[in-house]
C-alpha cells in the first residue's frame, strides 16, 4: 500500500467513519459495468437493479446535451425510510450505512414510499431470466429471505465489513469496496470515509464544487456529484437551451422524471378510505352521544359499525403487506413509526367498543372514541410522512385526512339516525355538515392550490387539478346544499342528510383513491448543477486560455 493509500491517523485512531460516493458526471461513459458488477455481486433477481446510470438527454436543438446520471441509494444521514419502518428491519449503523434484516421486514413498502431516490424494490413472485424455470446458476445464487420484502443497495456492505476485518481500507483496496465503484472502468465512483480528512472522497468534495440529489428532502445524501473539471466549468441547470423545469417535469419519457408508485396501490388506499369513515363515525358517535342525542343502544350500534369499518381497512393492509404472517412485528417499533402507532391506536379501540356492549357508559365510549381519534391522526401522519411522493408530504395533507375523517364520520352518523326518530338531531346535523362541507372544500382548494409552490410535481398536479371539479361537486357542494336544504325543510330533513352523507362519504372516499394511487408520483432526480458538455450553448468553452495559448511554443 503506498503512503497516498494508507488511512489517516484519524482513521488509524478508531474514529468512527462516515462511509460514502463521490461521482465524477463528467467521466461516466454509461457503459452500464457498474450495474452489472452489483447485479453479480449482489445476485438481484432479473428486473431488480440496486445500482442504475440513467442516460439522460435534454435540451432542444442545437442546445443539446447528454449525460449518465448513477443513481441508487444514498445512504442518507437523515434517512426518512428509517423512522417509518414499522419493525425496525431498516436501520442505520453508526457508520451511516442504511442497512435492511430481511428477516424482520414485513413488505409494508413504508420504506419504500418515503425514499426519495426511488431505491428500493419488492418482489412477490420472482421469476428466472428465462421465466419460471431458473437456471442452476440462479437456483444457487437465489435469496428466498428476499422474497416480498424491501431491498436495496448495501454499499455492499459485507465485502466492507470483511475488508475491515482483514486489515483492508474501503475505497483503496477492491476486496473490501462496493462493487460497483471497484468495477467502474473510468474511476467515475469513488468510494471512502468522509470522516476522514485524507481520504480520497473528502479530497474531492473539498477541492471540487459538488452537488446532491435532491437536496431539498433534507436527507443530506452521502454520495456527491462532481459537475466541473479544472478545464471545463459546470452549469447552473436551467440555463439558456434547456427545456423549462416544467416543461421538463411534465414529460414522463424524461429519465429524470419521477413514475407513479406503484407500492401502495388500491388495497393500502382502502386503509384510508375505511379508516377514515370508521374513526370519523366514532368520534362522532362520542359527541353525539355525550351531547345527549343517541340513546345507549343506538350508540352502541354504530360504535360497532365503526369497529367493522375499521377491520375492513386493516384487512386490506394486511392483504397489501409481502409477508403476511410477520404481521404481528409491525408493532414493535413504537418509537418512531406511526404505523406502529396506528396499531397500537387499534389495540385500544377495538377492546374499547367491545367494552361498550360488556359495559355500556361513559368511560367505555370516551375511551373508544379517543382511540379511534388517535388512529385517524396516526393515518393523518403516516401519509404525511411518505416523503418520496411530493403530494403525500405536503403540510395540508394531514389536516385533510383528519377533516376529511371528521366529515365522512358525519355522514355515517347522519346515516344511522336517518330511521325514524332521527328529527331531534337534525338541526345539529345539518349545521355540523355545513360547517365541516366547508372546512373540507377550503383545505382541498389551498391544498390544489398551492401544489406547486409545495414541489408537488406537473404529473400529479394535472391528476389533482382535473380531479377538483369532480371532488368540489360531488363531495362538498352536493353535502352543503343537502344540509342547508335539511336545515331550511326540517320535515325533509332525513332524506336530505341521508343523500348529503352518502355524498360526503363517497367524496371521501374518491380523493384519498385519487391522491394515493393515481398522483402518488415519485420525486423524480433533480440535479441544480450540470456538466458543461453537448452542442450548442451546451459545448464546452475553449479548454485553452489565452495564455495558455500564448504560452504554446512557436514554430
Amino acid at each position: 500500500m503506498s503512503a497516498a493509500a494508507r488511512p489517516s491517523p484519524a482513521a488509524r485512531a478508531g474514529a468512527t467513519p462516515r462511509w460514502g460516493m463521490v461521482i465524477d458526471l463528467n467521466r461516466c461513459v454509461g457503459c452500464q459495468t457498474c450495474t452489472i458488477a452489483c447485479k453479480h455481486a449482489n445476485d438481484t433477481t432479473p428486473g431488480v437493479q440496486w445500482r442504475r446510470v440513467l442516460d439522460v438527454e435534454q435540451g432542444t436543438f442545437p442546445d443539446v446535451e447528454r449525460l449518465f446520471l448513477v443513481t441508487g441509494c444514498q445512504h442518507c444521514a437523515e434517512p426518512p425510510c428509517v423512522p417509518v419502518c414499522p419493525t425496525g428491519a431498516t436501520r442505520q449503523r453508526e457508520d451511516g450505512l442504511v442497512t435492511m434484516n430481511y428477516d424482520v421486514c414485513i413488505g409494508c413498502a413504508y420504506c419504500a414510499v418515503s425514499c426519495p431516490y426511488q431505491a428500493r424494490t419488492i418482489v412477490h413472485e420472482p421469476r428466472g431470466y428465462y421465466g419460471q424455470a431458473r437456471t442452476l446458476q440462479e437456483e444457487a445464487t437465489a435469496h428466498p429471505e428476499r422474497v416480498g420484502v424491501a431491498q436495496k443497495c448495501t454499499f455492499c456492505v459485507d465485502r466492507l465489513d470483511s475488508g475491515l476485518a482483514r486489515g483492508l481500507v474501503p475505497g483503496v483496496d477492491p476486496e473490501a469496496t462496493p462493487a460497483c465503484s471497484a468495477s467502474c472502468i473510468s474511476k467515475a465512483i469513488r468510494f471512502g470515509d468522509f470522516n476522514d480528512p485524507d481520504s480520497e472522497v473528502s479530497q474531492l468534495v473539498r477541492d471540487q464544487p459538488s452537488v446532491q440529489l435532491n437536496a431539498e428532502a433534507g436527507t443530506d445524501p452521502q454520495i456527491r456529484y462532481l459537475y466541473t473539471t479544472p478545464a471545463v466549468p459546470g452549469r447552473e441547470a436551467g440555463d439558456p437551451g434547456d427545456d423549462s423545469q416544467e416543461e421538463r417535469l411534465s414529460d414522463p419519457a424524461n429519465p429524470l422524471v419521477g413514475a407513479r408508485q406503484t407500492f401502495w396501490d388500491w388495497r393500502a388506499a382502502m386503509n384510508w378510505m375505511f379508516g377514515g369513515v370508521g374513526t370519523g363515525l366514532a368520534i362522532s358517535t362520542g359527541v353525539a352521544a355525550w351531547a345527549g342525542a343517541l340513546s345507549e343502544s343506538r350508540a352502541q350500534a354504530l360504535y360497532v359499525l365503526s369497529a367493522v369499518l375499521v377491520a375492513t381497512g386493516l384487512f386490506f393492509v394486511f392483504l397489501k403487506i409481502g409477508r403476511q404472517l410477520r404481521f404481528w412485528r409491525a408493532a414493535t417499533r413504537w418509537q418512531s413509526s406511526w404505523m406502529t402507532r396506528e396499531l397500537y391506536a387499534a389495540l385500544v379501540f377495538f377492546p374499547s367498543v367491545l367494552a361498550s356492549l360488556l359495559a355500556p357508559g361513559p368511560l367505555p365510549f370516551a375511551l373508544a372514541s379517543l382511540s379511534a381519534a388517535a388512529f385517524l391522526g396516526c393515518q393523518a401522519k403516516i401519509l404525511h410522512l411518505a416523503r418520496g411522493i411530493p403530494a403525500w408530504r405536503a403540510p395540508l395533507v394531514p389536516w385533510m385526512i383528519f377533516a376529511s375523517g371528521l366529515f365522512e364520520g358525519w355522514g355515517a352518523l347522519a346515516l344511522g339516525l336517518a330511521a325514524p326518530g332521527a328529527g331531534p338531531t337534525a338541526p345539529a346535523l345539518a349545521a355540523t355538515g355545513l360547517a365541516l362541507a366547508v372546512l373540507n372544500g377550503l383545505l382541498w382548494r389551498a391544498y390544489v392550490g398551492s401544489a406547486r409552490a409545495q414541489g408537488v410535481p406537473p404529473l400529479a398536479r394535472r391528476v389533482l387539478e382535473r380531479f377538483t371539479p369532480t371532488l368540489h361537486l360531488l363531495g362538498h357542494l352536493a353535502p352543503f346544499a343537502l344540509a342547508a336544504g335539511a336545515w331550511a325543510a326540517p320535515a325533509a330533513a332525513a332524506p336530505l342528510l341521508a343523500v348529503g352523507a352518502a355524498a360526503a362519504i363517497a367524496g371521501g372516499a374518491s380523493w384519498k383513491f385519487t391522491l394515493i394511487v393515481r398522483a402518488g408520483y415519485t420525486q423524480g432526480f433533480d440535479l441544480p448543477r450540470m456538466p458543461q458538455r453537448g452542442s450548442g450553448r451546451r459545448a464546452a468553452p475553449p479548454r485553452l486560455g489565452a495564455a495558455a495559448a500564448g504560452s504554446r511554443p512557436q514554430n
